[in-house]
């Protein structure tokens, strides 16, 4: 079977799921935008890898701008013509859609019901939801509900006609019902982490010199994309808190973007230890988590039924301690709390009594290694791949003769 997974965002979990659906005899192409900034995975064939997987990269002429909403919807549809004119020269028999803007994924909807292309729609966020708060951050309020009802419309259009809706997380069946989407079209598959390409690794490594000055103090790391959904001065109360909690401590922050060039400045200006670089290469990852004592997490309450950040789960793959700033009923915050990392509200309350936990793990190293132990063992209970391709395998095949 030809199938088409795009994941607009080249995450490493859904290459990972590629590679898993190429291994059992499916003809892969992998496609993602590369103008995208995230951090990626490994999206290029690699010693191992099926001779039927692919790797495609959609890349336009003009920018994707995330935070200025006319120039992104040019993007967004500019880019989802670029998809269905691909889509028209290399046809698939199925495509997972995974990421997609909402605008492009609704092009390609429709494309999709003009061809009877089949599709599973790879739900890893309510897109409608975070698009209508934006518009009520901007617009007055009747012109905010008018744009809402609309994203909501294209949102439901799309996942009312896919052959098949596989959602990250139970909650978003709350939603269906609303939308029309019959309930036995709809499978719940929380995501995971490469356990293969995410691993623990020594604390001093290739990466740690080119990320700490020191070997001494209490290492953070916070290493994934700055939007919506977070609060970076978070980061600063946190890392403020634990140095006048006497705890020696320094950070890194491994983003992309105008939120990280602002905690870039805001360094420079006060003078505290955290320095923003880069997103690395996907080969390098499992070096620069594992030089980092702490791996930090960030998630705003409006965000929380929803999102599912996947950061902590490449943060679990890689065996460190977890604190996590977000709603304490959000699935990620329940790995962290079982793993025994800590979590606490995204509040400068909660910064300030997760400085105290900070503490603890630099008056006792042994911590970060027994907590660290842990979190990598539940990782490796809790992520089978072959399960989830299976799983994948069944809902494509279902899909193409349905």
């Amino acid at each position: 079977m030809k199938v088409i997974l795009h994941d607009f965002s080249g995450h490493p979990f859904q290459a990972e799921l590629s590679r898993k659906l190429a291994g059992v005899g499916h003809d892969v192409d992998h496609v993602s935008a590369g103008q995208y900034v995230s951090g990626k995975g490994h999206l290029d064939h690699r010693p191992g890898d099926s001779s039927t997987l692919s790797f495609t990269s959609i890349v336009l002429d003009q920018p994707f701008q995330k935070y200025s909403p006319l120039a992104r919807l040019r993007f967004e549809h500019a880019y989802g013509r670029a998809w269905i004119k691909r889509l028209r020269a290399s046809p698939a028999d199925v495509v997972i859609a995974c990421n997609l803007p909402l605008l492009a994924m609704f092009l390609f909807a429709r494309h999709a019901r003009r061809t009877n292309l089949p599709y599973v729609m790879w739900h890893q966020d309510i897109y409608s939801s975070g698009l209508s708060d934006e518009l009520r951050r901007r617009l007055p309020r009747p012109l905010a509900r008018l744009g809402a009802r609309v994203f909501t419309a294209m949102e439901a259009y799309c996942a009312r006609n896919a052959s098949h809706v596989v959602a990250i997380g139970e909650a978003f069946k709350d939603v269906y019902p609303a939308w029309k989407v019959a309930a036995d079209n709809v499978s719940v598959i929380p995501n995971w982490a490469p356990l293969d390409k995410v691993f623990p690794v020594e604390r001093s490594n290739r990466q740690s010199a080119h990320l700490f000055d020191d070997e001494d103090s209490l290492r953070l790391v916070y290493a994934g994309t700055i939007g919506r959904k977070h609060n970076p001065q978070l980061l600063v109360d946190l890392l403020r808190n634990a140095i006048d909690n006497g705890v020696p401590v320094s950070m890194v922050v491994i983003s992309e973007g105008g939120a990280a060039d602002e905690l870039a400045e805001i360094a420079r200006a006060q003078d505290i230890p955290l320095r923003v670089l880069p997103f690395q290469a996907a080969d390098t990852l499992p070096e620069v988590l594992g030089s980092a004592d702490v791996l930090v997490a960030l998630l705003e309450p409006d965000a929380t039924k929803f999102s599912i950040p996947s950061k902590v789960l490449t943060y679990m793959a890689a065996g460190r301690p977890i604190l996590g700033l977000m709603p304490s009923d959000n699935p990620a915050a329940l790995d962290i709390a079982e793993s025994g990392g800590f979590v606490a509200e995204p509040t400068d309350i909660g910064a300030k009594s997760a400085s105290t936990w900070l503490s603890e793990l630099a008056s006792e190293p042994g911590l970060v290694t027994q907590i660290g132990t842990r979190t990598r063992s539940i990782a490796e209970q809790k992520f089978d791949v072959d399960k989830v391709g299976a799983t994948f395998d069944r809902i494509l095949r279902g899909s193409q003769r349905s």
